[in-house]
């Protein structure tokens, strides 16, 4: 059995959703927005992130 709190993605603390300083909220890009992060899971996206003028990302 799977313990779901000791894979808690850390970087959104599994809720699936990051926020910026402006408060935009987007997918978590450590857990793909699932808000679980396995061991062997890759921490870095899979491809480029599309982002606007300001940096931010859009979905």
């Amino acid at each position: 059995m799977v313990n779901r709190r000791e894979n808690t993605c850390k970087a959104c603390e599994g809720t699936g959703m990051l926020a910026d300083d402006e408060e935009w909220q987007y997918t978590c890009t450590v857990c793909g927005g699932d808000g679980i992060f396995h061991p062997g899971d890759r921490a870095e996206p899979s491809g480029l992130i599309n982002v606007d003028e300001n940096n931010r990302m859009l979905d």
